[in-house]
């Protein structure tokens, strides 16, 4: 009789089923995050999601899905395009040249950044800066996360940074 015949196929299919990943390999961390809660579409020159429409929207959630495989770090050395552009930019302050005012509702102390999504269409947000010290820790319930995305803005026709090349 040979190996396979003494084996438990039931138990070898559901073992097979089971994830083999946890939590303790550190690999959900390295991934860069999306956050919405400061999302503003009350600017002239944003949009809103139904503005996008449906194909527009499914190409930003197949953006979103790709990015979010990996760090914000690591988007900040990949390019794209013919003339090799950065896909994320950090750009630190508020753009002097921009079409878009800063929102009252987003903290004053964010770095700005954005997104290339495709020619001049850009996700447009913020990051919270890898080297900010809260004067007050005790305020915190949890630390910051410089792994995370906060969109603020779509910008379909590069309206946000308008001194940068499209």
């Amino acid at each position: 009789m040979s190996a396979k015949e003494f084996g438990n196929n039931r138990k070898t299919t559901f073992l097979a089923k089971l994830p083999t990943i946890s939590l303790e390999t550190g690999e959900i961390v390295e991934k860069c995050k999306f956050n919405f809660s400061y999302f503003d579409s009350s600017q002239p020159h944003g949009q809103d999601f139904v503005d996008w429409q449906l194909h527009g929207l499914t190409k930003l959630m197949d953006k979103l899905k790709n990015y979010s495989g990996s760090s914000l770090e690591y988007w900040r050395h990949q390019r794209a395009g013919a003339g090799s552009l950065k896909i994320f930019e950090i750009y630190g302050k508020f753009p002097s040249k921009s079409e878009f005012k800063h929102p009252k509702h987003v903290p004053h102390d964010v770095s700005w950044a954005r997104f290339r999504l495709e020619n001049l269409v850009r996700l447009i947000g913020f990051v919270v800066p890898k080297d900010f010290k809260c004067a007050d820790a005790s305020k915190l319930k949890a630390p910051f996360d410089s792994n995370t995305f906060y969109v603020v803005f779509l910008d379909e026709t590069h309206k946000f940074y308008i001194s940068e090349d499209p």
